[in-house]
């Protein structure tokens, strides 16, 4: 049998919270964990290999469903990379999106901290726009807050 690690051991190899380690147990994006003879879960380097992937993905803001079939494509590795290629267009999408949202968040706070006097809070421009929304010039950057 391959070098049995504790779960502790995995965490501090992947960097991941042990807490996380069963988490992606019990949504099934980690088998389930052998077991020893005093019922300790024992990882192999595949798992660490695995939850490496998983936790690259995660990093890069793909979403737990698209880590899901990723993994799935990664473990058909004779199937066409086509899907795996639309799912990381979609994610390319996606951070477009959020690259957006807050260019729009990041012009507004320049616009409020501009038109601060550096007074009182009472005439603070900063406190007055985030008050009233009517003071803000667009809604884009509302968003950010989703992305």
């Amino acid at each position: 049998m391959a070098q049995a690690l504790t779960i502790g051991r995995v965490a501090e190899a992947t960097q991941c919270k042990v807490q996380t380690i069963r988490y992606y147990e019990q949504i099934g994006l980690l088998r389930p964990p052998e077991r020893s003879q005093g019922n300790h879960r024992v990882y192999r380097k595949t798992d660490i290999d695995r939850l490496l992937f998983i936790r690259h993905a995660r990093d890069m803001g793909f979403p737990l469903e698209a880590v899901r079939d990723l993994l799935s494509l990664a473990d058909t590795p004779e199937a066409s990379c086509r899907a795996v290629d639309d799912i990381a267009r979609t994610q390319l999408g996606e951070v477009e999106r959020r690259i957006r949202r807050l260019t729009a968040l990041k012009g507004e706070l320049e616009r409020m901290i501009a038109q601060c006097s550096g007074g009182t809070v009472s005439d603070c421009r900063v406190i007055e726009a985030l008050g009233d929304h009517a003071h803000c010039e667009g809604d884009d950057h509302l968003a950010a807050r989703a992305g």
